[in-house]
């Protein structure tokens, strides 16, 4: 995208940004991620990079920023452990700091003879313990742990001493060392321990604040600011983390929104718990956006490898998706896959949104770069624009299409295509005139409208031959461009009228960046039928014509043996094992070892 664009374009999407708390993600101009961020508030934030004065860092990493993107969570902490995960993922280059191999910590119960809480920033999911977190950082794991260690009394050694410690003492050990502790007992705590870990910490709590303030009531001050910290602290390092999930359990989460005809769908990937990567995609929707998605879920697992867990948004029918896919299909009701199924549906209407307000904007842009184009020109309003592009590999299936552009937008249900018929070899100036010949002759003999201007990808040969046959051989007078491309394929120039002379504009105007579009989209659509074409000539060159293979067999041999090569060096009877009758498969051998 042209430099002066890409400006506007960040300028948009920076005006659109969202409140929310979540993390951005920076582009350069080969679509690398070069930066990961968090914020609280992402609008504030992502303005901060484009706005006011910087460092040297951060000045060279704005420089390079042409595109961003966002997730947003439902807090703070979310958006930092996610930020962790998405650095480990893509490893920006920005992200130099926090390129270590530190990971967040965790509580760790283990669960051996004597069981005991210990902090830790490695997870073994094949031991014998259990994991929870992780914690925002060192210290809130540490507070919590701490709690915990008055709460329940459990061994803090990390080997059985010979005597009592003070631990004992203090009510929060039960001594195995010099007591014996019945099972029964370390099974009580331990289960206590995990509901508190699990959100059972609200009723400690609310014991807490009792006890807070019958100590508060009783005048033992000092024991009321301990038990004040103990409930910040539990209030700080037990936040839901619906970013999260501590089961270690690979799974895809899907969320997705309709509406004005468009369909959003969001897809979070989430491994050995940690959500590491997202993907959306935008599509027109025709029927019931239920079925659509769907049928998107079907297709998306046919690139994708199907994961242990997917989980869907409410109102969607799961029967048989399970069988088909081979995994666990749940539509969550409660709990943390609810929150992330809402977290996916949160980020598709965001994105939705945010589409259909960059359309609006684009919309209004594009009527005054019509109107201006058409002024620059001298020609009055362009409501009807068709452009024309060939295409062809040294000659090789030479074709050309046609684009049609109405008040600056595509019109595709206009679009033609043309195979060269009477060109032979790479001349694009002659394939431009029969192409045009063929056109303009099927304009005038149904009576079809005249476009206001028509666009030829190329210089003066191409603009000559096009005023040729209009004005010499039809007696038609429109006005005809020229679009000239640099030695990057991008458009550069604007030639016009009878001399073909050359058009100043500024490459930053809306008109410019116009006529970029149409010829990236006339060339976009030449190329795709020429390969269409290509393909289709290639493939029936060397099965067509043989008895007994139609388009069915044909389709089963190249599905079963990948390609034409393979074919050729097949035995007969690995042929006939694809269904192949003999006689037929003894052909197909014939035939394309007489074609070598």
């Amino acid at each position: 995208m042209h430099l002066g664009a890409q400006t506007k374009y960040l300028q948009e999407k920076l005006s659109l940004l969202p409140t929310n708390p979540g993390c951005y993600l920076m582009r350069d101009a080969q679509g690398q991620i070069i930066y990961v961020g968090k914020a609280k508030n992402l609008r504030n934030r992502v303005r901060s990079y484009f706005t006011g004065t910087h460092d040297g860092k951060t000045q060279k990493l704005v420089s390079e920023i042409v595109d961003f993107e966002y997730i947003i969570t439902k807090s703070a902490t979310e958006a930092l452990l996610l930020e962790l995960n998405l650095i480990k993922q893509y490893s920006p280059q920005y992200n130099i700091m926090l390129k270590d191999d530190k990971t967040y910590p965790y509580i760790k119960l283990s669960l051996g003879e004597h069981p005991r809480l210990e902090i830790t920033r490695k997870v073994n999911q094949r031991g014998k313990s259990k994991y929870y977190g992780p914690y925002p950082n060192a210290a809130a794991a540490q507070q919590t742990k701490k709690l915990l260690d008055r709460l329940y009394p459990l061994r803090k050694c990390r080997t059985i001493p010979n005597r009592i410690c003070l631990y004992y003492h203090l009510g929060q050990c039960l001594a195995p060392c010099e007591y014996p502790v019945q099972q029964e007992k370390y099974d009580e705590i331990v289960q206590q321990i995990t509901q508190f870990l699990n959100g059972g910490h609200q009723k400690i709590q609310e014991e807490l604040r009792k006890e807070m303030m019958e100590a508060a009531e009783a005048l033992q001050f000092e024991r009321a600011k301990e038990l004040r910290d103990l409930i910040q602290h539990i209030e700080t390092v037990m936040v839901k983390q619906t970013i999260h999930l501590h089961d270690g359990v690979d799974r895809d989460v899907f969320g997705f929104v309709v509406d004005k005809g468009w369909i959003c769908i969001q897809v979070f990937f989430i491994r050995q718990g940690k959500m590491i990567q997202r993907e959306v995609s935008f599509f027109p929707s025709y029927g019931d956006g239920s079925d659509e998605f769907l049928s998107f879920v079907m297709q998306f697992y046919d690139q994708h490898e199907v994961p242990k867990e997917i989980l869907l948004p409410a109102n969607i029918e799961v029967d048989g998706l399970q069988e088909l896919l081979q995994a666990k299909v749940l539509v969550p009701v409660r709990g943390q896959k609810r929150s992330l199924v809402e977290m996916a549906q949160a980020n598709a209407h965001m994105a939705l949104d945010e589409k259909f307000r960059l359309l609006t904007r684009n919309e209004a842009r594009t009527t005054e770069a019509v109107r201006r184009l058409g002024a620059r020109l001298q020609i009055g309003d362009l409501n009807w624009i068709e452009a024309f592009d060939n295409s062809n590999i040294q000659g090789t299936d030479p074709v050309s299409a046609m684009v049609v552009f109405v008040d600056g937008k595509p019109m595709r249900r206009e679009y033609r295509k043309y195979k060269i018929k009477q060109v032979e070899g790479p001349n694009d100036v002659e394939s431009m005139r029969e192409v045009i010949r063929r056109r303009y002759t099927r304009v005038l003999r149904e009576n079809l409208p005249l476009p206001d201007l028509i666009l030829v990808d190329g210089g003066k040969g191409q603009m000559k031959v096009a005023c040729d046959v209009l004005e010499n051989e039809l007696g038609l007078f429109i006005p005809v461009g020229g679009m000239v491309k640099d030695e990057k394929h991008q458009t550069a120039r604007l030639l016009f009228g009878a001399a073909a002379e050359e058009i100043e504009l500024d490459p930053t105007s809306e008109e410019f960046f116009l006529l970029q579009r149409i010829q990236d989209e006339v060339h976009r659509f030449a190329i795709t039928f020429h390969r269409q074409t290509r393909s289709k000539s290639m493939f029936q060159s060397r099965l067509d014509g043989i008895p007994g293979v139609g388009s069915k067999r044909k389709q089963s041999l190249l599905k079963h043996f990948g390609s034409i090569k393979k074919i050729q060096t097949a035995s007969l009877e690995e042929i006939v094992g694809v269904g192949i009758p003999p006689k037929v498969a003894e052909l197909i051998q014939e035939h394309l070892k007489n074609e070598e």
